[in-house]
């Protein structure tokens, strides 16, 4: 079997089509790195604890 060249070089690399890793890291066009963080920005939830309410004592 040949070595895949984007391995990391531990010799354990599976790595699928999309460039991404068993370990979780992904091919960025040079160097297998882990992936960025993307956070969703349209899903966030409005809780009462960012308005600086509190459930406590509210009765």
């Amino acid at each position: 079997m040949n070595e895949d060249p984007r391995c990391c070089g531990t010799g354990t690399c599976i790595i699928d089509p999309e460039g991404r890793c068993w370990c979780g890291q992904q091919w960025d066009g040079e160097k297998m790195a882990m992936p960025k963080l993307e956070l969703p920005t349209h899903e966030v939830q409005d809780t009462p604890s960012q308005h600086g309410e509190s459930s406590a004592g509210s009765k």
